[in-house]
């Protein structure tokens, strides 16, 4: 069955081509004209109706006479061996070409193939770089959240400490207050014993009695003064606790603050980490994109010799069904030859 496209015209149209070029247009000259389409029954059918149509007159042998005949046959034998000659060059050439091209075309394919494991491969390694680079993002991110908490707790503390130098200040204020008072009280009771002494050489009897009175508040006086001392004593106790308790917390905050140093130097070795696995994955990129760009070319150049190799096998085929032709030359009856002479003369 012959595919679409094939009728009667262009086979008209490819023996006329052969014809021209002084081709027989047998069967396999006709297909090959056709570009090697078309089944050899439908073109057989073809020719057949077109030689039955052909008004050109028939050549007879007995037309041509004995030195003639000799002549084109000597010419027939002469032009097959040129023509054996030239075609066994030219198949040996077509040969080495092919041969040229398939080692070329398999260069290629192992150039290929290697260029695809090394695109394999750095794609794989892209995909390891970029999760380093995910987890570099997480370790950032979590730093980030670890500083802030940080920082809060450093303002925490810090407030805590307004606190405390406050009631420290308080404390220090009324330690001071009952100092002045203590010292107030000293004061006092030295003037009064020494107007006593003044009046004691006057007053001796009413003294007495009155020493008993300022000795009976000379003890009240003393208890306030013990009570006084106490509370002076615990009021130093919870100014030194305060105190240990500002030291403490300078000590935690110092602790935060190079707590904070180190966040801040692990951070900056992240960004330094981020910005270097950034700049490694810009360079795998270009080079995946100059290795994409590798490939068409080499998949553009294989298309190439593809197409060359189909271009060489159509010759290689021509040139065999002309060596068949040439080689089914001789073997034809007188008649035809003494056509295709007198067609040539």
């Amino acid at each position: 069955m012959a595919r679409g496209g094939i009728n009667k015209a262009l086979v008209q149209k490819a023996r006329a081509a052969l014809l021209a070029r002084g081709v027989n247009p047998s069967i396999d000259a006709v297909r090959v004209e056709l570009g090697n389409t078309g089944s050899k029954t439908t073109i057989s059918r073809y020719m057949q109706e077109l030689e039955s149509t052909d008004v050109r007159p028939q050549s007879h042998p007995d037309r041509l006479s004995d030195e003639l005949s000799a002549m084109v046959s000597q010419l027939l034998k002469r032009v097959l061996e040129e023509g054996n000659v030239a075609l066994a060059q030219e198949r040996l050439i077509h040969e080495q070409s092919i041969a040229a091209t398939d080692q070329r075309v398999s260069e290629l394919e192992a150039e290929l193939k290697k260029t695809r494991q090394v695109v394999a491969s750095r794609d794989v390694a892209l995909a390891a770089q970029a999760e380093e680079l995910k987890t570099s993002q997480s370790s950032l991110q979590a730093e980030i959240t670890r500083n802030a908490r940080i920082s809060q707790s450093c303002a925490d503390l810090e407030l805590r400490i307004q606190e405390k130098d406050e009631q420290i200040r308080s404390l220090e204020e009324k330690h001071a207050h009952a100092r002045d008072a203590m010292e107030h009280y000293r004061s006092a009771i030295k003037e009064q014993r020494e107007q006593d002494q003044r009046r004691h050489e006057t007053q001796l009897q009413q003294l007495q009695h009155e020493t008993l009175q300022l000795q009976q508040t000379l003890m009240v006086r003393q208890d306030e003064l013990t009570r006084l001392n106490r509370d002076n004593e615990r009021l130093l106790g919870e100014a030194r606790q305060q105190s240990k308790l500002a030291l403490q917390s300078q000590d935690a905050i110092k602790q935060l603050e190079g707590g904070l140093g180190l966040a801040n130097m692990a951070t900056a070795r992240a960004e330094g980490a981020k910005e270097m696995l950034q700049e490694q994955f810009t360079a795998v990129r270009r080079s995946n994109e100059m290795l994409s760009t590798e490939v068409t070319e080499l998949r553009a150049n294989a298309v190439v010799l593809g197409e060359e190799l189909s271009e060489a096998n159509k010759a290689l085929e021509t040139y065999r069904s002309q060596e068949a032709n040439v080689a089914t030359r001789p073997e034809r009856p007188q008649g035809e030859s003494g056509r295709e002479g007198d067609d040539s003369v």
